[in-house]
């Protein structure tokens, strides 16, 4: 496996190879059907990619078939050319360690302190005394400040997790990914709490962040605007299946229409698309959730 050495710390690369992947949502019920279908993408290291759709699209089970977080029930996934279902539970842990799973909800104790639910970003790579240890006494506060202050909540770095808004605590999760040693990261709606102002804020600095230390970043995103002025690559999901994969320069009205037939008020006005080139869309409303 290729390691890339950012200052004395190894970091796992991982090129991202799905085969006609298939897999179920966690929550599904037997015989139903798949929410992602026979996905074949190739993503490679340091690569930026958006993947959006309709909701139900199968955007986040997705993302959790590419974090090793689900099991596919078909075709394979690749982490730098191994299966990690093939492999043994400590290798798949490693490679686990290597990524970054951000869900939508970033999953904070309530009565945490806000330095040290960032710096549970590290945990993967680091000794289990050196863990417990920061569970008291937090190490490396000026990192989990850093992170922090990336998203304009540094003011909050001693406050208990249950004391933050939903917005806030989106943020928190966001820079907890920062300060992980991850590779890849793979980051579920990072801005589905925020306003316009604080979502461009975030995502240009989860995208900087993400190009400074040479990782893979995949996110899925309802924000359709952010992602083509974000991301140079869009995937199109819908009915758990590619639509397309396009660099953003050639997404098109067309290829958008097409992707939200039937749910064009999700459309949030993408970045050079005027809403009246949609026809038959009801009057723009902004969505920033499911």
């Amino acid at each position: 496996m290729r390691i890339f050495y950012e200052g004395y710390n190894p970091v796992l690369l991982m090129m991202v190879v799905l085969n006609a992947m298939t897999g179920n949502h966690p929550s599904a019920k037997p015989g139903a059907a798949p929410a992602v279908r026979a996905v074949s993408l190739s993503v490679a290291v340091g690569e930026q990619l958006a993947i959006i759709g309709p909701s139900g699209a199968g955007k986040t089970t997705l993302l959790h078939l590419i974090g090793c977080a689900l099991k596919p029930t078909g075709g394979t996934l690749e982490l730098d050319g191994q299966d990690p279902w093939q492999q043994t539970r400590r290798a798949l842990q490693g490679m686990r360690g290597a990524l970054f799973l951000a869900p939508q909800v970033p999953p904070l104790p309530p009565r945490q302190r806000v330095v040290t639910a960032v710096l549970a970003g590290r945990l993967p790579h680091e000794s289990l005394w050196t863990s417990l240890r920061s569970l008291f006494y937090p190490q490396d506060i000026a990192r989990a400040h850093r992170a922090l202050a990336g998203f304009d909540v540094d003011e909050k770095l001693f406050d208990r997790v249950d004391r933050l808004s939903g917005g806030e605590r989106q943020r928190v999760g966001l820079a907890r990914a920062l300060v992980s040693q991850a590779s890849l990261l793979l980051v579920d709606e990072p801005l589905s709490a925020l306003d316009p102002t604080r979502s461009q804020h975030a995502i240009n600095t989860l995208t900087r962040a993400a190009r400074e230390r040479g990782a893979t970043l995949i996110a899925t995103l309802h924000h359709v605007d952010m992602a083509l002025a974000y991301f140079p690559r869009i995937v199109g999901l819908r009915d758990g299946e590619v639509a397309f994969d396009l660099p953003a320069a050639q997404v098109t009205p067309a290829h958008l229409r097409a992707l939200y037939a039937q749910r064009l008020h999700e459309l949030t006005g993408p970045a050079g698309i005027e809403t009246d080139t949609l026809p038959g869309a009801p009057a723009p409303a902004v969505m920033h959730c499911r």
